[in-house]
């Protein structure tokens, strides 16, 4: 499974990506507005930084204006992937995107027939959030899995990017599930690491090194 980082924070993305934990990067709006800068500025250092590719957000919400912002975004560097909603419009813009050769990212779905419907128009990604179903009291996790049932049935190309991922458990359950990527924040990724089993073992091994005196420098 692909880690995407879902920030606008370079440090962080740097970070991760010196470790080989970056495979691409996710932007929206929100995250953009957060970080205080230009979106065309700080979406070309991204770029610039990361091989993979580096999701940024149309505004606009009627398809020829996000068709025109798509083209505008993909003109930053080669591993733009457009992001367009999952909407009426949202689909019409990632068909005629897609048929000029440009990676689409179709965000904010939410339903398994929404995700059919988005690799049917030829998405690069479909981002189901995870997150935002599990506040409403649906397992959003089941979603991923029903997505990659029916893209597996009719052989669509269309990679599942696991979204709004709140824990390290929904990381692991996504790579279970068989999501092609999962795009988490960067404290969520760091948090994979994290097990109190560890930290016990750990700190057991630094008490007998304390009083054995063991030095290796």
């Amino acid at each position: 499974m692909k880690f995407f980082v879902d920030t606008a924070e370079i440090e962080a993305i740097a970070e991760l990506n010196d470790l080989g934990m970056v495979d691409g990067v996710t932007t929206n709006p929100s995250l953009i507005a957060k970080s205080g800068r230009d979106i065309l500025e700080v979406t070309k250092e991204i770029c610039a930084m990361v091989d993979g590719p580096v999701s940024a957000e149309v505004v606009a919400l009627e398809a020829d204006a996000m068709i025109a912002e798509g083209r505008k975004l993909a003109e930053i560097a080669d591993n733009i992937a457009v992001k367009v909603p999952l909407t009426w419009d949202g689909l019409k813009a990632c068909k005629t995107l897609t048929d000029e050769g440009r990676m689409v990212n179709v965000t904010l779905c939410f339903s398994a027939n929404q995700a059919l419907l988005a690799a049917k128009a030829g998405a690069t990604f479909i981002s189901p959030f995870i997150g935002r179903l599990d506040d409403l009291n649906t397992d959003g996790l089941e979603l991923i899995a029903d997505i990659r049932e029916i893209y597996d049935n009719y052989g669509f190309e269309t990679q599942i990017l696991a979204a709004s991922i709140r824990s390290a458990n929904h990381m692991s359950e996504c790579a279970k599930i068989g999501a092609d990527v999962a795009t988490a924040p960067p404290a969520v990724i760091k948090a994979m690491a994290n097990h109190v089993l560890t930290d016990k073992g750990l700190a057991g091994f630094m008490a007998d090194v304390e009083k054995a005196g063991i030095k290796i420098l």
